[in-house]
């Protein structure tokens, strides 16, 4: 069995903001560094195989603090790669959320993001979002999970690991754990920056053990 440890990212600017932050980046602020920093403290104890990350510079940061902190620095791999990256958000980049969220869920009676998320499952709002997008780019569910899962199929070959570390983004944990644990958490709110949320890989499934700690 595989135990993957996945972490959001610590906070940017464009998060103090509010903003849309699906493939385009901003720095870690002072408190994104910190929380990176306790996030690694927090998982300083487990061993880590080899870390994963997004290739994007927030995640790939968060990672390296991470990393710094763990009982196997001096030996752990770092792998950056675009398999699981945030959704890509087209037109929408960088976009005030509000704004944003009202142009995607309001043609469909839910102007607000909260509701959006409890009334409609994560796959049509991925839809949604393609179709809102005035040019089409946005990454639709199909596009998306065809992004992702040439991730989750790179983690399923990596012979000998055991305990992984994945840092990515937070509509990506959300999607993550609304597909392999449907139902069980409220994804209504994200999970927080720098969270832990662990997973459980076997040849047979994959399985969410705990969503949006700060500790293990």
């Amino acid at each position: 069995m595989k135990r993957i440890y996945i972490v959001r990212h610590g906070q940017t600017y464009i998060n103090r903001y509010d903003k849309m932050q699906g493939w385009c980046d901003t720095p870690l602020t002072d408190e994104g560094i910190k929380g990176a920093k306790d996030a690694g403290k927090a998982l300083s104890d487990i061993p880590f195989d080899i870390a994963i990350s997004s290739d994007l510079k927030r995640a790939s940061d968060t990672c390296d603090y991470i990393i710094n902190e763990n009982c196997n620095r001096d030996e752990l791999q770092h792998i950056a790669t675009p398999f699981f990256r945030e959704q890509f958000y087209g037109f929408f980049e960088g976009m005030n959320s509000d704004e944003a969220w009202r142009m995607i869920g309001g043609p469909h009676g839910y102007p607000r993001r909260d509701e959006l998320l409890k009334k409609v499952d994560i796959n049509t709002i991925k839809d949604y979002m393609k179709e809102a997008d005035p040019y089409h780019e946005a990454e639709n569910a199909e596009e998306y999970w065809g992004r992702v899962n040439k991730g989750f199929d790179l983690i399923s070959k990596l012979d000998g690991a055991e305990n992984i570390l994945l840092v990515t983004h937070g509509f990506t944990i959300r999607s993550i754990v609304s597909r392999f644990a449907p139902g069980k958490y409220n994804l209504a709110h994200g999970p927080r920056n720098a969270s832990i949320t662990i997973m459980n890989m076997t040849d047979k499934d994959m399985k969410i053990a705990s969503y949006n700690k700060m500790s293990v």
